[in-house]
């Protein structure tokens, strides 16, 4: 056994004692992963909320962020990138509209058309938000070395990129 050992660990040599007939080696990674998770959600709500935003908040102003000057972004864009359905994507654009972190204008290459504009007080959110979230993340990578985080990286890319 590892000179430290954690939660996962004494979970899986329960179990190993109870089921030595499985291999609980996959817990060992993923309830790790799992847990790791819950705690990444706990310093992302923590920093939206350090800047007074709800996370579906910050990913629509993200994607126009990431978007470019000036910012827009056809609701079918934003729709694609946020994973959610066009009514919530309206609702979502409205309470964003009431709180003057975007606009709606229209599409100049669509007469029918709109497109999703952020305002500069949207901007200057979801910048103080990006830069909390970017600091409160690498707190939670801080044990380990760059070398490790760069071969984390690798590994976790590869794995994800099976589900993508």
């Amino acid at each position: 056994m590892p000179a430290s050992t954690d939660e996962v660990d004494r979970i899986v040599d329960a179990w190993n004692r109870e089921r030595p007939d499985l291999d609980f080696s996959p817990l060992q990674i993923l309830s790790r992963v799992a847990r790791l998770s819950r705690h990444l959600d706990r310093a992302r709500r923590a920093a939206f909320t350090r800047s007074n935003l709800e996370p579906w908040e910050f990913d629509v102003l993200a994607a126009l962020r990431r978007a470019g000057s000036p910012y827009r972004l056809s609701p079918k864009a934003l729709l694609l990138q946020t994973l959610v359905s066009s009514g919530t994507m309206t609702n979502r654009i409205d309470r964003l509209v009431e709180r003057g972190l975007v606009e709606r204008q229209g599409d100049p290459n669509d007469g029918r058309g709109i497109l999703v504009q952020m305002t500069s007080a949207g901007l200057n959110t979801v910048d103080a938000a990006i830069t909390r979230l970017v600091d409160a993340e690498a707190d939670l990578l801080d044990g380990l070395s760059s070398t490790e985080q760069a071969r984390l990286t690798v590994l976790l890319r590869k794995l994800s990129l099976d589900f993508d």
